[in-house]
């Protein structure tokens, strides 16, 4: 028996917060006396599969067929049945995405297998962690059956090198014709030095920036700090940001190590798409923003003041 991690790509390179499933996988994997493996469908990323062995894979298994060069959901859970067969595994890890979260629910019905989602922990045995109620509150469930998958949230592990290289064997799967009746035409991704749902460092602002044209102070602090920007809903609906960095529960929802809020007041709707950052810092001039209560770190001031001396201060240390 072995864990399965499904490692998944974004612009030609593996994303971290697979590299993080990884991990994961590895340390369930040691923890159940198996082996870690990968699988990995479309065309190899740049830095090649065998390199993944450094993060303790002994093996990973890739799916080349030309008909599953873009992603499809369907199809994609029909190749890790045959995947996870080959593999004999008991135990199949995601990391949360928009690709991953529809296929490990179709794997999960195809295989008869049980499935936790928005883990956010290791599990104690066959008991796990989970987020919800949009990160509000945590719940310890209890997960039964032969066969399990896991889907784990963004920063749920750290990512460790161990060394090695992984022994890297080309998979062919049959891919039938209902598995493609919906085919992707056209992808549309944001755009940005770095994107929300990646990025280990968040700057948004709110209306307390007080139009488009201040929003320099914004972006020149996420670019000292290579950190991707983000904004409350009313910012994308006034169109002063493009509505892909709306950051909240009807937007961009995020798990930054570090989140900087600058004249965000704090309602409930944007405080449910960030409560899963490890440190969230508030500026903001009104004292009595409700946004601070749920802050590591507070600042009361005017954001015209305090960011440039922040970004300042940045620039020295970093």
């Amino acid at each position: 028996m072995s864990v399965l991690v499904y490692i998944e790509s974004a612009d030609g390179a593996v994303k971290k917060s697979s590299l993080e499933a990884v991990s994961y996988g590895v340390q369930v994997a040691k923890a159940q006396g198996q082996e870690a493996h990968g699988v990995f469908i479309g065309n190899a990323p740049a830095e090649g599969l065998a390199g993944l062995g450094k993060y303790g894979l002994s093996k990973v298994f890739h799916v080349n067929n030309a008909e599953l060069a873009t992603a499809n959901i369907q199809a994609y859970a029909s190749a890790l049945k045959e995947v996870v067969a080959k593999a004999g595994a008991n135990t199949v890890v995601f990391s949360k995405s928009s690709l991953t979260d529809p296929v490990a629910a179709r794997l999960s019905i195809k295989l008869g297998a049980s499935i936790v989602t928005n883990v956010t922990d290791l599990p104690a045995g066959n008991s796990f962690k989970r987020s919800i109620f949009t990160g509000k509150a945590f719940a310890q469930v209890e997960v039964s059956g032969a066969q399990k998958i896991v889907v784990i949230r963004k920063n749920a592990s750290e990512v460790i090198e161990t060394g090695g290289t992984a022994a890297v064997e080309t998979v062919s799967v049959s891919v039938n014709s209902a598995d493609l009746a919906v085919v992707q035409k056209e992808v549309q991704k944001a755009t940005g030095q770095v994107l929300l749902p990646e990025a280990e460092i968040v700057v948004s602002g709110g209306r307390g920036l007080k139009g488009p044209e201040n929003w320099g102070i914004i972006e020149d602090l996420a670019k000292t700090l290579g950190a991707a920007t983000g904004c409350s809903k009313p910012v994308s609906d006034a169109d002063w940001r493009p509505h892909h960095e709306h950051v909240g529960q009807t937007g961009v929802k995020v798990s930054p190590n570090l989140y900087i809020a600058v004249g965000i007041s704090g309602a409930i709707q944007h405080l449910a798409g960030v409560n899963s950052s490890k440190c969230i810092v508030v500026i903001n001039k009104d004292p009595e923003a409700p946004f601070f209560k749920a802050a590591d770190y507070g600042i009361v001031g005017d954001a015209f003041e305090v960011l440039p001396k922040l970004n300042e201060a940045f620039k020295k240390v970093l």
